[in-house]
């Protein structure tokens, strides 16, 4: 078996198990309700288990993306070129499934899907950063310049990405929950149980993303006539 169906079939594996386990296994959170003093059953927060690897997978790949337009403009071979660009939609993907994940919550828990808080706002704010870097692609006709303004855009725009995604959120007041779940007895941090599920939909998604971004570049670079990595 290849590497890429080893990977595949890996991150089926993780990924069913995750989503099962996430229901069945781990325990229902709890919040303080501060009219009776008692803590409430809190399920809705299950979509923490794929909203936050959503949000890690997004960096990460943006990342990479960068990563690799730094390698371009140093060996302007074309092949990181791809992997930028492979790996830039894809954070852009997980950078969405992330934001309407995050809207979902926030229809349930502050009545709307949109509220203006900073961590809506700065994930809706690297979208439109991101979707300028493709539709700089799509201006530019000539390859290798493309390549070269796409690659210096992608090094630029995750300059922001820091910023955004973890100084912005904190530095303004939020509605947005600690990133500590607190279940059981009050003080408490993440169920045990709760860290186990956590940090395998983690890896899933991380596998995903592998998986995903190996096919797409091996796509871009079929459609190039270079052949596959």
């Amino acid at each position: 078996m290849s590497r890429s169906g080893m990977l595949k079939g890996l991150t089926a594996v993780l990924m069913t198990a995750g989503i099962v386990l996430a229901f069945t296994y781990a325990p229902t959170a709890t919040r303080p309700n501060f009219s009776t003093g008692a803590m409430d059953p809190w399920p809705e927060f299950r979509i923490f288990f794929f909203h936050v690897p959503s949000a890690w997978v997004a960096t990460l790949a943006f990342l990479v993306a960068m990563v690799a337009s730094i390698r371009f403009l140093m060996a302007r071979d074309r092949r990181h070129d791809d992997v930028a660009l492979a790996s830039s939609e894809l954070g852009f993907l997980f950078c969405a499934l992330a934001l309407v994940s995050g809207m979902i919550w926030a229809r349930h828990e502050w009545g709307a899907f949109w509220n203006w808080d900073p961590r809506q706002n700065s994930v809706l704010i690297l979208l439109l950063i991101y979707a300028g870097y493709f539709a700089l692609r799509s201006a530019v006709p000539e390859p290798g310049r493309r390549a070269r303004l796409a690659a210096v855009y992608s090094i630029v725009a995750f300059l922001t990405v820091p910023f955004l995604v973890f100084i912005v959120p904190r530095i303004m007041e939020s509605l947005h929950p600690s990133p500590i779940i607190k279940s059981g007895r009050e003080g408490g941090v993440m169920d045990p149980k709760m860290r186990q599920v956590f940090f395998l939909l983690m890896a899933a998604f991380t596998g995903l993303y592998i998986w995903m971004l190996s096919i797409r570049t091996r796509m871009e670079r079929a459609i190039r006539g270079v052949g596959s990595i």
